[in-house]
């Protein structure tokens, strides 16, 4: 059985077709009615997954599903009729991983839960592999940088420069990133 605890959110509170459906595919399946504040219920009962059901986003909630996003990153499915491109745009950039329109068909249910949480899990993915590009980046301008303030105080050559980075790097078991920093902030102090 599925033990996902989906947090379903629906404008219209007296349709039960798609909690029922979470139901009897074996979800956890807490139901609320769109609520502006839907945020703290989030915090509250934290959630595996959201699932909305809806008329169309409003520009608030994108912006607040953004900003959950920041917080704690979860899949989020949105059923809609709303297939206005400018709407469609926005949800993206929302970062909902599945957006439905005028297609609720709860026996496509589970393969809808299965295709979300792998676009999620695949975006977290890309997400953690871009961070890590980005400090690897960041270090290695640090490396550069330091490196060239060797070579003009010390008269290194660019090998020996790093060299030198590189061994003072592991004797104080730190990154060469770490040392790198330590360099350039020694270097301000002497100027």
């Amino acid at each position: 059985m599925n033990r996902l605890n989906v947090l379903l959110i629906e404008s219209d509170s007296t349709c039960s077709a798609l909690e029922s459906a979470l139901n009897e595919a074996g979800y956890l399946c807490l139901k609320s009615h769109y609520d502006p504040d839907f945020l703290k219920l989030i915090k509250q009962i934290t959630p595996d997954m959201l699932m909305f059901n809806l008329q169309s986003p409003s520009k608030k909630l994108l912006a607040d599903l953004q900003a959950q996003q920041l917080l704690s990153a979860m899949p989020i499915i949105m059923f809609a009729t709303d297939d206005n491109s400018d709407s469609i745009h926005q949800v993206i950039k929302a970062e909902v991983c599945t957006y439905i329109v005028n297609g609720l068909d709860v026996k496509r249910l589970n393969s809808i839960v299965s295709v979300a949480m792998a676009r999620f899990k695949h975006n977290q993915a890309l997400k953690q592999a871009l961070e890590e590009a980005c400090a690897k980046l960041e270090d290695r301008k640090l490396i550069d940088r330091a490196k060239a303030i060797l070579i003009k105080t010390q008269n290194f050559t660019e090998d020996e420069a790093y060299h030198t980075l590189r061994k003072l790097a592991m004797d104080r078991h730190i990154s060469l990133g770490e040392m790198a920093k330590n360099v350039l902030a020694m270097s301000e102090l002497f100027k």
